[in-house]
């Protein structure tokens, strides 16, 4: 038996609780994981609190992240006593996820923990940092360099954001933090930024072309902030899209991209294949400074995952929630 955050769907709506379940009930899938830590995204919030019916199929149990060790395998790469990282493939809302003490899971979907972390560390990073990681990528192959200006980070206290700063700023990269939490500016120049900017200079409607301002955008907001950190992009600049805090929706028009030239790069975190997922891990591992983390995380048990979800839905949570499931 083990413990896991089970959500269940009746006549009368959605419920959550921690439960006990037995290991026969746990899906198919290839691999056994103890799992160790996982932690709530923005994903896991609609998941949990029922804010968007992100839930495939019920009962689930949520958690797109998760580190462990492999406790069984028939998958040609995975042995007895590998640690490993899942992140995304649709774990927590089509396939049992990781808000549990135990999982078995796609070996595809797995990458190995790397040695430079921890479980608690990989988790600190989650799918938000390694999302982060993904961007800073795709600025840098897309031949974004330090050189040719600031980069603007928008919703820069959550997850994505903070991961972004650190990595951008290892790299050398003058860093612009937009956020809608003034308090949080001392936070934001320890993971690096230069300048702290108000989210409302963005989250209005706004001309198709603006002044010219950064050399790059990594954008996990979507909307009006998306549209106007585009408007404001330099020429030959290049925006990274992997979020819509604000919206879905993109009211912008094609100026920046036929008057000036600039890139707008989509993001997918959920189903990147393991080469480019080893990558983004690996970079993080290289640049991302632990110490960073303890300022990003902060951690709940398993029994608290709930009420933490509801808060991280209201705005009210800073950075990364890791959550240890065996408390």
């Amino acid at each position: 038996m083990f413990s896991a955050l089970l959500i269940e769907k009746g006549e009368t709506g959605q419920t959550v609780s921690l439960t006990r379940l037995d290991e026969a009930d746990l899906p198919d899938g290839d691999v056994g994981i103890e799992v160790e830590y996982s932690t709530l995204n923005y994903k896991d919030g609609l998941a949990i609190t029922g804010a968007s019916p992100v839930v495939r199929s019920f009962p689930m149990v949520p958690g797109i992240d998760l580190a462990g060790v492999v406790t069984d395998s028939a998958h040609a790469d995975w042995h007895k006593g590998d640690r490993v990282v899942l992140n995304g493939w649709g774990v927590g809302e089509n396939h049992w996820g990781g808000l549990a003490q135990r999982a078995r899971l796609d070996g595809d979907w797995l990458v190995p923990l790397p040695p430079a972390f921890t479980a608690r560390q990989a988790m600190a990073i989650g799918t938000a940092g390694y999302t982060a990681s993904l961007c800073v990528g795709a600025l840098l192959e897309h031949g974004v360099r330090p050189e040719q200006g600031e980069i603007l980070v928008t919703g820069a206290t959550g997850g994505v954001g903070g991961v972004a700063i650190a990595l951008l700023t290892k790299a050398g990269f003058t860093v612009a933090a937009a956020t809608g939490n003034a308090s949080q500016a001392e936070y934001l120049q320890q993971l690096g930024a230069v300048s702290v900017l108000d989210r409302a200079e963005f989250s209005e409607p706004g001309r198709p072309l603006q002044k010219e301002r950064w050399a790059g955008v990594i954008d996990s907001v979507g909307s009006h902030t998306l549209a106007n950190a585009c408007a404001q992009t330099r020429y030959g600049g290049t925006v990274a899209a992997c979020g819509l805090a604000q919206g879905m929706d993109f009211p912008a028009s094609v100026a920046p991209f036929i008057l000036r030239g600039v890139s707008l790069l989509g993001i997918d975190s959920v189903r990147a294949p393991r080469t480019v997922r080893t990558t983004a891990w690996d970079r993080l591992a290289r640049d991302l400074d632990v110490d960073a983390l303890e300022a990003i995380a902060q951690e709940v048990g398993l029994s608290e995952a709930i009420a933490a979800a509801g808060r991280l839905m209201e705005g009210e949570v800073r950075g990364r929630v890791v959550v240890d499931v065996n408390r």
